[in-house]
């Protein structure tokens, strides 16, 4: 197999998926998500893999879905759809605002994997990212990396409503209303993460949880996860979820909604996100010259203006 956002290798019993565009914080490309996917169901299909471990090189397991149209995926990649140059989840995607259910669909490809998959977090796990590691059966993450979704700040919902699945419910409003990043620590501590190691010990820790998980057969993992999943489907998982890409795409239909669109049109990419997380003075790096307040979009009827940047993430 060949991947280029992504590598492949077998150690044991152990599948090690590792996302491969630590430049970028490996942000969630459609080709890095089709390779991942593909790479997914070759761990499945093999029977000498009894646990999949999902990591990331770099400083980030995530920064979120690639926004920058620079970065999409090519018209020649074999793992993505040649007409939607999107991952094949199975269907199309032809409605407006569709984004969400795509992103949903793509990620029930790991609810309904046969063997289970192990996230290990490091460094920023931003948007996009916390929900690809919310659909992997364990989270063990770095005491220090920094778990949030900063979308909601300006652009719209939470593509994929899961934090009310995972958090307290006072904590699942705070992650979804403001966007603020919590803590590895904090995540397990409320329940996200299964454990919280330091960053020096990831490796060695994922590896020890994976390989003891490891000892047992398939079939009887298997069984086990499915039993688990069908659960919280009995909960009403599936349908909550997908009512939250409907609700996510109204919340694109909000006046205040394009402000975000025309920033990067006019500014760039780099200079909406800093618009969007200034005055919350994080993820961004230094804000010495930043305003202490946002004017808020549509709040007078008029737009804000945006200040440049030369430093962010994707």
């Amino acid at each position: 197999m060949s991947y280029d956002s992504i590598t492949y290798e077998k150690d044991g019993r152990l599948a090690i998926i590792t996302l491969n565009r630590p430049e970028k914080l490996n942000a969630l490309s459609n080709e890095l998500r089709g390779e991942m996917f593909h790479a997914m169901k070759e761990a499945e299909a093999d029977r000498d893999i009894g646990v999949i471990v999902l990591k990331a090189a770099g400083r980030a397991f995530s920064a979120g879905y690639d926004l920058s149209p620079s970065m999409q995926a090519r018209e020649t990649s074999p793992y993505v759809h040649p007409r939607s140059r999107m991952p094949d989840t199975n269907t199309t995607h032809p409605a407006h605002y569709d984004w969400s259910r795509h992103v949903l669909l793509g990620n029930w490809i790991l609810w309904e994997l046969a063997k289970p998959i192990v996230a290990q977090v490091q460094g920023y796990c931003l948007a996009g990212g916390t929900e690809l590691a919310s659909f992997c059966d364990f989270r063990i993450v770095a005491e220090d990396a920094q778990i949030g979704y900063p979308p909601v700040r300006a652009m719209g919902t939470m593509d994929i409503m899961w934090a009310p699945w995972h958090l307290p419910m006072t904590k699942a409003r705070e992650f979804a209303y403001v966007g603020d990043a919590f803590s590895g620590r904090d995540m397990a501590a409320m329940g996200w993460a299964t454990y919280a190691v330091p960053r020096d010990e990831l490796d060695a820790f994922t590896e020890r949880f994976a390989r003891r998980m490891a000892h047992i057969d398939n079939n009887m993992l298997m069984y086990s996860k499915r039993a688990v999943n069908r659960q919280y489907e009995a909960m009403g998982i599936r349908n909550g979820l997908m009512s939250g890409t409907d609700v996510e795409a109204m919340s694109k239909h909000r006046p205040e909604a394009p402000e975000f669109g025309r920033i990067s049109r006019e500014q760039g990419l780099k200079a909406a996100l800093e618009w969007r997380d200034a005055p919350f003075r994080d993820f961004r790096g230094a804000y010495a010259t930043a305003p202490a307040d946002r004017p808020i979009a549509g709040a007078d009827g008029k737009p804000t203006a945006p200040r440049s940047s030369n430093s962010g993430y994707e």
